[in-house]
């Protein structure tokens, strides 16, 4: 017995997979030169059995998950956190009251707010995302009139500027 967030099943296969991805770079002479690796997110996919009177239930409610998207907690021979990618039942006349199933599983890592509330009040206004109002009108400048009259600045006594 196995449990997809609280809901029981047989699980029959439990298929985790652990890859990497590898760059290569080619040479002029002899083989590739792999430089980097990187971790993918880890797999696992899940077959099975859903039976009982509430299986149809757990079915809805597999199937809600999974478009919802809701993060989903396996637990089997393998403990495993994530998103369904995939879910397909199969109906067969060998199973009175249920259906055989099939789950793919992805995992994911979610993005954290950052520290801005934590910084001190300068920086944190200058770290303050940036609000698109989009394009707007500019506006005329208006034309100096000449009828304006200009002062002249005073400077200080004592100051070199001062006249």
């Amino acid at each position: 017995m196995a449990l997809i967030n609280g809901m029981y099943i047989l699980a029959e296969t439990e298929d985790p997979k652990f890859e990497v991805e590898v760059t290569d770079q080619p040479v002029e002479i002899g083989i590739d030169v792999s430089d980097h690796v990187q971790r993918k997110p880890y797999t696992i996919d899940i077959s099975g059995f859903i039976v009982g009177d509430d299986a149809a239930q757990i079915r809805e409610k597999i199937k809600a998950i999974a478009e919802k998207g809701e993060l989903v907690e396996f637990q089997g021979r393998n403990l495993f956190s994530g998103r369904i990618v995939s879910f397909a039942t199969s109906h067969t006349n060998r199973i009175a009251n249920g259906f055989a199933f099939s789950l793919s599983m992805k995992e994911i890592r979610i993005a954290k707010t950052s520290y801005v509330e934590t910084l001190p009040a300068p920086i944190r206004a200058q770290a303050a995302p940036v609000v698109s109002a989009g394009r707007k009108q500019t506006k005329k400048k208006q034309a100096r009139k000449s009828t304006e009259k200009v002062e002249k600045v005073k400077f200080k006594a004592g100051t070199p500027w001062a006249e």
